[in-house]
């Protein structure tokens, strides 16, 4: 989709929306021959305001009159005091800034009583949701109604363009058969790759730890995740790790961890300065083109990270040449995820976009889980003790865990579980409606929610569904939903409430685009935590070392939820991460 394109779209809009209604009062005054002096511009603001407001009436009314035909009720409306609920959109655009990872949603929720709102801004309709019934029929049981759809890919057109996170339909199909074989269980349990890289970062913690310094555990994680991501997906390791590092209490906040002045720097930070920029303009709405009338945004870090995938494309197509020539034939088994690309398309773009959003999932969903385990290992220690324990049990102190044994590891399993269900990697995604109109199930009964009708869904529009909050639901996890607490995933009692309802733990998403990079996931958080566990002990934070501005607000402290008792600062930009980084001194176990 050429950028300028949604620029175009919203001249269009904004000429229906603005200079259509001034027009139709421009030439009612001139029929009258009325003259409106200096209160023309006054008057031609208020009759568009009015024009809108009238347009949003009658769209109302008939959505009103199609569910109650369907036998449904309508998604219930926020209701502002400005027009256009203009106000709400300000206040949430303020309070972003400064609030708890997805609050000013869940503001929204027990303000209104309800799981699923409609936010009505600008008289748009726009679906906000933290009902598992509901992620569950978008997402799997109605999957057919729904899309990425236009909104979403506009937002993140020049960043991911034709890669598998910024497409539909059959496009999306072929790079999910594409990607499939490369995750399957002979190639996840290939260990060699993470010891690699398990090593060098390891080597890198016991440095700092000899000469008592701490280490910024986020940044960290993201090289040993995209080090091994490269190697695993390309066959060329990108050495992240042999880069500058962050020194505390010196390194500047980038825009989601530390920021370092070196090529990887430079990379990282334009990695992560699109995601913000994405989730921005996700937050701004159906506006957010008028912000940028002169250039998008994402253009210049979009260029920096093509400067370094673009020659790793190049060279590729130039392999696939050369073994053409000589009449080499290679089986998928023998061959890179990036080699299986260039043999099935000569399209350098449509290989870098998907190659890029590898990337995305590997380094930052793997890195967000180490993260937070790590910060829950350092504010609860019992819990790293437990963890070593079962570690040195079943893989001894120094050898190299294997598939099977990191299956036996059940309390890692719920520990990983468990942090998964309070912090997932992707804490809110995007579906929109295809052109026709749908009922969304009844909401979740264990929610008081008076009216369980269900719920009216229009075309064409946008709904955001909340896994982290519908994770930390107390009507599904019970009163301590918001507590740390590996053991629900060990008693069957606990278990068997999950099981019977899967929808409510979906950290990986779920129905045909569930993750197929999960299992991946899994196995090298377990390795690396393995390893971690067999030379650390004990893990404490450092926020005397933390950037200015990364720690939790001292106004936290007299709110509800996790927040009052958070020691850092998780904030979200397409995935999750702490801000500032985290900072965290690892001791070396004395046996």
């Amino acid at each position: 989709m050429n950028p300028a394109r949604y620029r175009t779209r919203l001249c269009l809009d904004l000429c229906r929306t603005i200079v259509l209604p001034v027009l139709v009062l421009s030439l009612g005054l001139g029929l009258t021959h009325k003259r409106l002096g200096l209160t023309a511009v006054p008057v031609h603001l208020v009759f568009v305001v009015c024009w809108a407001s009238l347009k949003g009436a009658i769209s109302k009314h008939l959505q009103d009159r199609e569910a109650e035909r369907l036998g449904a009720r309508p998604i219930p409306r926020i209701v502002g005091k400005w027009p256009g609920n203009i106000d709400v959109l300000i206040k949430m655009l303020r309070a972003f800034k400064t609030s708890y990872v997805l609050d000013v949603y869940l503001k929204l929720f027990e303000e209104y009583q309800c799981t699923t709102l409609n936010t009505r801004i600008l008289w748009s309709d726009n679906i906000i949701s933290m009902d598992q019934e509901h992620a569950k029929f978008v997402l799997a049981t109605g999957f057919h109604h729904f899309w990425r759809g236009r909104a979403q890919k506009e937002r993140m057109e020049t960043f991911l363009g034709e890669g598998i996170f910024n497409r539909d339909d059959e496009i999306w199909k072929m790079h999910r058969s594409m990607a499939r074989p490369f995750f399957a269980r002979e190639r996840i349990s290939d260990f060699e790759i993470f010891e690699r890289h398990c090593t060098r970062t390891l080597s890198i913690l016991s440095a700092n730890e000899g000469v008592n310094q701490p280490s910024e555990a986020q940044d960290l994680f993201a090289r040993f995740t995209i080090d091994a991501a490269s190697e695993f997906l390309f066959g060329k390791n990108l050495d992240t790790l042999s880069g500058l590092l962050p020194i505390p209490g010196k390194t500047a906040m980038g825009p989601k961890g530390s920021a370092t002045e070196d090529a990887w720097g430079s990379f990282s930070g334009a990695f992560e300065m699109a995601q913000q920029i994405v989730t921005t303009r996700a937050r701004i709405g159906y506006l957010w083109p008028l912000f940028e009338l002169f250039g998008d945004k994402t253009e210049p870090y979009v260029k920096i990270i093509q400067q370094w995938l673009d020659p790793l494309v190049k060279q590729a197509l130039e392999d696939r040449q050369q073994t053409e020539k000589a009449g080499v034939t290679n089986a998928i088994a023998d061959k890179t995820f990036l080699q299986h690309l260039v043999d099935s398309t000569e399209d350098p773009i449509l290989i870098r976009d998907q190659l890029l959003s590898m990337l995305l999932a590997a380094r930052d969903t793997t890195a967000c889980l180490l993260t937070y385990v790590t910060y829950f290992m350092a504010i609860h220690p019992h819990v790293a003790e437990r963890l070593r324990a079962e570690v040195l049990g079943n893989c001894g102190s120094n050898a190299s865990p294997t598939f099977e044994k990191i299956k036996d590891l059940k309390y890692m399993r719920a520990v990983i579980n468990e942090t998964l269900r309070l912090f997932p990697p992707v804490p809110l995604n995007v579906r929109e409606t295809r052109s026709s109109s749908c009922i969304l199930p009844p909401s979740d009964p264990t929610y008081p929610e008076d009216d369980h009708r269900p719920l009216y869904m229009p075309g064409t529009t946008t709904i955001i569904y909340l896994p982290l909050i519908v994770q930390r639901n107390k009507a599904l996890w019970g009163p301590d939903a918001d507590e740390f607490d590996p053991e629900r995933w060990l008693q069957p009692e606990r278990v068997a409430k999950f099981v019977a309802n899967p929808a409510m733990f979906a950290p990986f998403s779920a129905g045909p685009r569930i993750c197929i990079g999960q299992n991946y996931a899994y196995n090298e958080a377990s390795y690396f935590l393995v390893r971690l566990l067999q030379k650390f002990d004990r893990f404490t934070l450092a926020p005397e070392v933390q950037p200015e501005g990364s720690l939790p607000p001292p106004e936290w402290k007299d709110r509800n939820g996790r927040q009052a008792i958070e020691k850092i600062w998780p904030s979200a930009a397409m995935t999750l991460y702490v801000k500032g980084g985290m900072w965290v001194r690892f001791h070396k176990a004395k046996s």
